[in-house]
């Protein structure tokens, strides 16, 4: 097969060869050129804020918050109440126990925005202005119901609920309603007794 040549002098043979290898080159010097010359990032626009507030420990707070903040997060990070203890972070130790308009609630499983003109007490807000403890931390210094202590805020305050929500009627009921709050360090039955005590004085108060 004759390879003819154009009139310019070209054959048709470099002429195919001449455009393949153009057209390979086009994509690389566009790749070459797109490193060269990276387009610039656009940056990430903060999360909008929500605006939070609650009265913890009787006082009054106004925050601003990610909407994904826990309440355990809010109150230790934010308001700097770091009495609530962050142990799991995952809802299966108890420690970060709170009361919320007098009801338990495990502060890490809780959004702060849920929490949005509610009643938040701490186990420091319990003791009185001039230092008496409340009866329940009274009763765990009573009967050595801690020993590292930290489980303790959880345990003291799951330990308000139950008794006020009733289910402290026998040592029994005790171990069953206080059973989602761990204690590494095994001083169940001082916590148990420290509980039937406060019962027992925060009925005849």
């Amino acid at each position: 097969m004759s390879d003819a040549k154009t009139s310019n002098g070209l054959s048709r043979r470099m002429f195919m060869t001449a455009s393949v290898s153009a057209a390979a080159a086009v994509p690389l010097a566009t790749s070459q050129t797109r490193a060269a010359q990276p387009a610039s990032a656009k940056p990430a626009k903060p999360r909008d804020l929500s605006a939070v507030s609650m009265r913890i420990n009787k006082q009054a707070y106004n925050l601003a918050l990610d909407n994904r903040t826990s309440l355990l997060d809010a109150l230790r990070d934010h308001v700097g109440l770091t009495g609530t203890k962050k142990g799991c972070d995952n809802g299966q130790c108890g420690a970060c126990t709170v009361l919320v308009d007098g009801k338990r609630v495990l502060s890490c499983l809780s959004f702060a925005v849920m929490n949005h003109g509610r009643e938040i007490t701490t186990v420091e807000g319990l003791a009185s202005t001039d230092g008496e403890l409340h009866p329940v931390q009274q009763a765990f210094v009573d009967h050595d119901a801690f020993q590292c202590g930290y489980c303790t805020p959880g345990q003291i305050m799951s330990a308000i609920g139950c008794i006020d929500e009733g289910h402290a009627g026998s040592e029994d009921d005790v171990r069953e309603y206080m059973s989602g709050n761990l204690c590494r360090c095994a001083a169940y039955p001082n916590i148990v007794a420290a509980i039937v005590q406060a019962r027992d004085e925060i009925r005849r108060a």
